[in-house]
């Protein structure tokens, strides 16, 4: 597995912005101090950024459900205003997840995007996806979509000077223990576990553990497996697929939850 470095020391960061989907809005990590909330990888990296970087500011404008046209549109205008010192860009993967992708369309978008945040930022974090195929067997037919949409990452992280952060290779994550019910978002563990990669990449400090697959679980019956995937479907898979055929989104209407850069940690609540 290859982390790409940054190219030069990471300076003082006074503002991390993160920008994406589902999987930079923290799903599905509940946040410990708010039930309404996810917390997620960004904001844990927010937390060890700022133990080195007193004042620090925090904004994360992912929402679920976002295709990188949206990312791109919504997103990346604002972002680019901040002029943030970091910002971590992850989108790409829920186009190529789809039946229809025009890829060669999500690229352009996605070098749109990171052409952007390149210049408006200090620097810029990217993203190699974890590999469903490996858990989601369903997937598989996908790969080809998938590995140029990594490939390209790879090729963006060269042309803007970005960190480009491996997880596709990383077969920690082939562990259902690592993502929720739903086996589309990862899990609070899955969340520590990409916030130590970024930490690696970046030349922070880390829990080299990460990439490490948790000790093998005991074999669940086959009756059981069963009656698992049978609820999966009915309660994830089916509102899926309903969404998909009639242009839904679990994100419409949904503002992102640091819209604004804000001083982190937050304080608690009395």
């Amino acid at each position: 597995m290859t982390n790409h470095p940054a190219p030069t020391p990471l300076g003082p960061i006074r503002t991390y912005l993160a920008i994406g989907d589902s999987f930079t809005e923290g799903m599905s990590d509940p946040d410990p101090h708010n039930p309404h909330a996810y917390r997620g990888w960004a904001d844990l990296l927010a937390t060890r950024l700022a133990t080195t970087n007193p004042g620090l500011r925090y904004a994360n404008l992912a929402v679920r459900g976002k295709l990188i046209r949206q990312i791109t549109t919504d997103q990346t205008p604002h972002a680019a205003t901040l002029t943030p010192d970091l910002t971590t860009l992850a989108g790409g993967l829920n186009d190529v997840l789809r039946p229809r992708c025009d890829l060669p369309a999500v690229k352009a978008t996605l070098e749109q995007a990171a052409e952007t945040l390149a210049a408006h930022s200090g620097h810029l974090v990217l993203f190699r996806s974890t590999d469903p195929t490996r858990r989601l067997k369903s997937s598989a037919r996908l790969m080809p979509r998938i590995e140029q949409l990594v490939d390209f990452v790879d090729e963006l992280g060269t042309r803007h000077h970005a960190t480009v952060v491996d997880l596709f290779t990383a077969r920690a994550f082939d562990d259902p223990r690592l993502w929720a019910t739903d086996r589309l978002h990862l899990s609070t563990e899955g969340h520590r576990r990409v916030t130590e990669a970024v930490s690696q990449a970046l030349g922070l400090p880390h829990d080299p553990d990460w990439a490490t697959p948790l000790p093998p679980a005991p074999p669940a019956p086959w009756l059981t497996q069963r009656k698992a995937d049978a609820q999966w479907a009915r309660t994830h898979l089916g509102p899926w697929i309903g969404r998909r055929l009639t242009g839904r989104s679990s994100g419409d209407n949904r503002p992102p939850k640091h819209p604004q850069p804000t001083p982190w940690p937050p304080t608690p609540a009395n």
